[in-house]
């Protein structure tokens, strides 16, 4: 990934809201929420060479140990929302993020916050990420850091 890339808030997953996220209020339902930032997040671990593909390959994936949400604005079906991620904090069995949801219209819908570890089931829990795996992780969250100073992170 180049600097440039890892330098802005990482931002990949943009859905329409669909039917079966909105509950009978008319608006998504808090665990559609979370499916949505966590759908994002995956995305995040996919380009750092870190998701089902890693799984596979190695038997370690990481696991999420925390979540926190904040619930800022209702979206309805069909509102368009664009997650933007940052990594936080990272070392060789932890990654921290920060990931907003925003609808269209600029409004920041939901913020995500998630601490997940680097399981080896094999190896019998939580293991460092190898040198060449950690090392795109770290370049990102150094880039990320004046950027979550700036959102209060």
């Amino acid at each position: 990934m180049a600097e440039t890339e890892a330098s802005v808030p990482f931002s990949t997953y943009d859905v329409a809201v669909p039917q079966e996220w909105v509950d009978y209020n008319g608006h998504m339902h808090d665990a559609s929420y979370v499916a949505a930032l966590s759908a994002a997040n995956e995305e995040l671990f996919a380009a750092l060479g870190l998701s089902a593909a890693y799984r596979a390959e190695t038997g370690a994936s990481f696991y999420t140990v925390e979540y926190h949400v904040h619930y800022l604005a209702e979206c309805s079906f069909g509102d368009q929302i664009r997650a933007r991620t940052l990594v936080v904090e990272a070392d060789p069995k932890r990654i921290r993020l920060r990931t907003e949801l925003v609808r269209r219209d600029g409004t920041v819908a939901a913020t995500g916050e998630s601490l997940y570890l680097h399981v080896d089931p094999a190896a019998g829990g939580v293991r460092p990420l190898a040198e060449a795996r950690y090392s795109p992780v770290a370049a990102m969250r150094d880039a990320h850091a004046a950027l979550a100073e700036r959102v209060g992170s």
